[in-house]
């Protein structure tokens, strides 16, 4: 048992360090990247790893290095971005649904079951299809189909905790609906919610370099990972970092929020608690 707490702290203390790590590292992107991301020097172009350029150099002759860290902050500042639009959107769709229930909770889930009766893909990449490419049609496309998730997610709490015994003694106390939502039912709902968010950061980035490789996303000149996935391609052969590179930065960060979510959810996991307890 003691060492099972102790591998469990020292866990959490490497999964907060590196998400505080990584989140800082965002923020100082602008001022740590050695070369403008976007500066074409044909002079330059396909070279291999040196000092100089610590990944080497792209078609264009653009640093990789500078590119690849220019698009952290893009492909997962959008995935964070669509992200909070979604929660924004779906939890308190989810929380008016479940707590009035009636015709508000059947309206409702018409909506989102017509949305999830699809692949998230699938819908993705028709409504940018149709919408046309661009980073905020990419974005407005992934928010449709991403805040369906929060909002099922919200309800099906609320619907959980409004039966119980303390939710009537509240009412009967004279609190408000805005207040047992506020004070009783948001509560429970965060912890679920936070943690559906964190592996879905994984899932956003991988559909918005999805979608940026076949050419609805980030557009040329735009660092995005995605596309430089699309535009490494075509030299593969002759210069195969410009496509391994992207493709490790997209792994590793996926890989580590789904560690992170894993994580979050073992932290929220009230079975298991009372289990160990």
């Amino acid at each position: 048992m003691i060492r099972k707490s102790v591998f469990t702290s020292r866990s959490s203390l490497y999964i907060t360090s590196f998400t505080l790590f990584a989140f800082i590292l965002l923020l100082l992107v602008p001022y740590i990247t050695p070369y403008d991301p976007v500066h074409i020097n044909m002079g330059e172009r396909l070279k291999g790893i040196s000092v100089e350029h610590l990944l080497g150099t792209d078609h264009l002759g653009r640093d990789v290095f500078s590119r690849i860290l220019a698009g952290s902050q893009m492909t997962v500042g959008i995935s964070i971005l669509v992200l909070a639009i979604s929660l924004c959107i779906g939890v308190p769709i989810g929380l008016l649904s479940g707590y009035l229930g009636g015709k508000v909770d059947s309206f409702f889930m018409r909506i989102v079951d017509a949305f999830m009766a699809f692949p998230d893909y699938i819908v993705a990449i028709i409504l940018s299809g149709l919408l046309g490419p661009g980073m905020f049609n990419l974005v407005f496309a992934i928010v449709m189909v991403k805040w369906v998730g929060y909002a099922r997610l919200a309800r099906s709490v609320v619907l959980s905790e409004k039966q119980r015994d303390y939710i009537t003694m509240a009412k009967i106390n004279g609190l408000s609906s805005i207040g047992v939502l506020r004070k009783h039912m948001i509560p429970h709902v965060v912890g679920n919610v936070m943690v559906l968010a964190t592996l879905d950061v994984g899932k956003v980035i991988l559909m918005i370099a999805s979608l940026s490789y076949i050419g609805l996303g980030a557009q040329p000149p735009a660092p995005e990972w995605g596309a430089m996935l699309n535009e490494g391609k075509a030299f593969f052969y002759h210069a195969p970092h410009l496509m391994v590179i992207p493709g490790l930065a997209i792994m590793i960060v996926v890989l580590m929020s789904n560690l992170l979510g894993d994580f979050l959810r073992d932290r929220f996991d009230v079975k298991n608690q009372k289990g160990e307890g």
